[in-house]
């Protein structure tokens, strides 16, 4: 933790609807009424673990890319790969990087990855892959000693961003336009000021999240206010939002945001600090983050990812250390569906849901 997107017409819209039923069909077990319900829905609806045999881990950095295929990025320079729906995990993490802690894997398919590791000056690392793991490339290092990188995301298999905690007070964007073969950092100006203390959290590798082409949005905690940053031209201006979400503590904040669209949003957080309650970690936008909403019944506790269900407009997930909870009215009231562990979620279009966190725990939505 910091410092711690004809017959040809007639197949596509079949796939679509084929896409709906199901989609409908897996809400229906997930929301029946939790005295006829399991600990997720239905009793036939469940997280499946999917052990990868690394307990020593700790996995922040998730990347589903459909059912079969999934990365993870952990602790002690970890990255795993799946192509079997978890069946089996090969372990493909960068050489001679057992000394970094990964917090976030961006995947573009089962060949194609890129990771991001964490820390202070040249322990902020970028490698890709274009070969499952096989060989890695590093394609950035952090050279400046003010600067701590929480998490990347991309538009699509060319554009994305990576960030960084405040330096010289503003946020730091670091762009690609080659699919993370190379990286350059962004003009400060279009960035606003940073709140005194305020920093990323590189919780669950959703601090900095994208939908369509062009918008980005950035979560922050540890000021005076939890505050969500947008942009609509690739990290190049941004206007800063305050969120309902407590603050005022280098513990507090937004750890992670999902966009089902450029519009719908949600926030989740509060204080990681088990023993301490977090109240109101919840939040709302549907303007594109110009304004949150707390939500009306929240999680019951600190969250640290979260993913919309796939194809759905109402539905999604919140994760944290002591439970999984699910929204199915786009993030107003939540209810807690499972009680283990997990620091971050991911979708896929096709219709799976993973989850992973301490102690190698990984996940799969399955009836």
């Amino acid at each position: 933790m910091r410092r711690l997107g004809s017959t040809r017409r007639r197949g596509r819209n079949g796939r679509l609807v084929a896409a709906g039923v199901a989609c409908g069909a897996a809400l229906a077990a997930l929301t029946v009424p939790a005295a006829e319900a399991g600990p997720l829905g239905r009793g036939t609806v469940h997280w499946a673990p999917k052990n990868p045999g690394t307990p020593q881990v700790r996995f922040r950095g998730l990347a589903a890319v459909d059912r079969r295929t999934a990365w993870l990025a952990g602790t002690s320079g970890t990255v795993l790969r799946t192509t079997d729906g978890g069946v089996s995990w090969r372990n493909v993490s960068p050489p001679g990087a057992a000394d970094l802690q990964f917090r976030d894997v961006e995947a573009f398919d089962a060949r194609r990855a890129v990771v991001l590791a964490i820390g202070e000056g040249e322990a902020s690392r970028v490698y890709r892959t274009e070969d499952g793991g096989a060989t890695w490339t590093e394609s950035f290092r952090n050279t400046d000693p003010k600067a701590f990188y929480d998490c990347l995301a991309f538009f699509d298999r060319r554009h994305g961003l990576a960030m960084s905690d405040p330096v010289d007070g503003r946020f730091r964007i670091l762009s690609t336009n080659d699919g993370g073969r190379s990286w350059r950092v962004l003009p400060a100006a279009g960035m606003p000021p940073a709140l005194d203390g305020e920093a990323g959290f590189a919780a669950s590798g959703q601090c900095l999240v994208t939908s369509g082409p062009k918008d980005v949005w950035l979560a922050t905690g540890g000021g005076a206010h939890a505050r969500v940053l947008h942009s609509a031209d690739r990290g190049l201006t941004w206007t800063a939002a305050d969120t309902p979400v407590p603050a005022g503590d280098p513990a507090k904040g937004v750890f992670a945001l999902a966009f089902r669209d450029r519009a719908h949003g949600l926030a989740v957080g509060g204080d990681y600090r088990p023993d301490q309650a977090s109240p109101q970690a919840a939040a709302v936008t549907a303007d594109g983050g110009r304004t949150w909403t707390p939500a009306a019944t929240p999680p019951p506790a600190y969250r640290s990812g979260a993913a919309w269900l796939p194809h759905s407009r109402t539905a999604a997930l919140a994760v944290g250390p002591t439970g999984t909870d699910l929204t199915t009215d786009a993030g107003r009231t939540w209810r807690t569906i499972d009680t283990g562990s997990y620091d971050t979620v991911d979708c896929t279009p096709d219709l799976s849901r993973w989850a992973a966190g301490e102690q190698g725990r990984v996940a799969r939505l399955e009836r």
